[in-house]
């Protein structure tokens, strides 16, 4: 039996360097979803569901040492003038998978419904099949719930449904018929979620979307705890990252959002948005030259979300103000008055500062 050298280094969280005998690969992703480069140049993505065991890989694009080579060109070959050569023939677009004849009741039933707006629709298959075929109760509850997310805001009643719905199916084990089912009908299906205000993330069943979405459902409902524990069932991305960062500082737990966002740099909104929420947490254990650093690296690109610099610049302000620097506060709150006067949180900025 040969062996075999491999060493994984984590550069960043969620990429890592695999060095081998045979050359150097990088994967990107966590739990649920990971693609990886290979060292013999293959590209594969893996999907699966954390905690069963289920999993399925695609190849992406094949090794560059398995492609034929392609042959020499004579030099007296022809050449053709683009305009003069013949049109390759037209390609029609992939037809959408749809089940086969011989699919089963419940997935035919739950594909015709797919593009249903009625959560009433989904109800009357979890009835029909959810005896007899638990994956497909536990589809219909999340599609369900989903819809709810998507089209019940502002509606107390809906988003309580949404709560019980998305709360019992996180709980439960998927099955690989559930898994075949998203990976067939809705692999690039997404639904909106407000994460915290100004960022709302689409987000697909591979996403953890069901655990984000509940996740904020138990916040506003005043549910800490179950919050907190679906949040920190996601896999990690910086969608994740900001929800559990949000939450941890909503229940006090500061030391949590420092170590939550550490090595985290200004790339784009969400991450602006975990600086800011970092910097708080600096400045409610008592650091505020630390919070102040860190503001200023949240606000160093000016193209980010103006309801983001916003936030960022009346956490700034509060700092100031502990601190008695009335002047650096008063430029960050009239900053925030002159872009955006209604802005929540600035009645109560300018009542602090005067």
């Amino acid at each position: 039996m040969g062996f075999r050298i491999r060493k994984s280094i984590q550069i960043v969280p969620g990429v890592r360097m695999n060095v081998s005998r045979s050359g150097i690969g990088y994967s990107v992703g966590g739990k649920g979803v990971r693609v990886t480069k290979h060292a013999n140049g293959r590209v594969s993505r893996t999907v699966s569901i954390p905690g069963t065991g289920i999993s399925h890989q695609q190849t992406l694009r094949r090794s560059t040492s398995t492609q034929r080579p392609r042959a020499a060109q004579p030099s007296s070959t022809r050449t053709v003038h683009p305009a003069s050569a013949p049109l390759p023939p037209p390609t029609s677009p992939p037809k959408p998978a749809k089940p086969g004849l011989l699919a089963p009741a419940w997935e035919k039933d739950l594909f015709a419904l797919l593009q249903s707006r009625q959560p009433n629709d989904f109800i009357a298959v979890a009835r029909k099949h959810g005896r007899s075929t638990p994956h497909a109760r536990l589809l219909a509850a999340i599609l369900e719930g989903l819809l709810h997310v998507e089209l019940g805001r502002g509606n107390p009643q809906a988003q309580e449904r949404a709560r019980f719905l998305l709360g019992w199916s996180a709980a439960q084990d998927a099955t690989r018929p559930l898994l075949d089912f998203v990976l067939e009908y809705l692999p690039d299906r997404t639904w909106p979620v407000e994460i915290m205000p100004a960022v709302t993330a689409k987000l697909r069943i591979v996403d953890d979307v069901v655990l984000l979405a509940v996740a904020e459902l138990h916040q506003s409902a005043g549910d800490l705890p179950a919050a907190i524990w679906s949040a920190e069932q996601a896999r990690p991305t910086t969608h994740a990252a900001l929800s559990l960062a949000d939450l941890y500082s909503d229940a006090g737990r500061h030391q949590d959002v420092i170590e939550l966002t550490n090595d985290v740099t200004n790339a784009d909104d969400t991450t602006a948005l975990l600086l800011g929420l970092r910097g708080r947490a600096f400045a409610q254990l008592g650091f505020n030259d630390a919070a102040r650093e860190v503001f200023k690296e949240a606000l160093r690109v000016r193209s980010r979300s103006a309801a983001i610099r916003h936030r960022v610049l009346l956490e700034r302000a509060q700092v100031d103000l502990t601190q008695n620097r009335k002047a650096a506060a008063r430029k960050s709150i009239e900053k925030v008055l002159a872009e955006d006067p209604s802005y929540p949180g600035l009645p109560e900025a300018l009542t602090a500062l005067n």
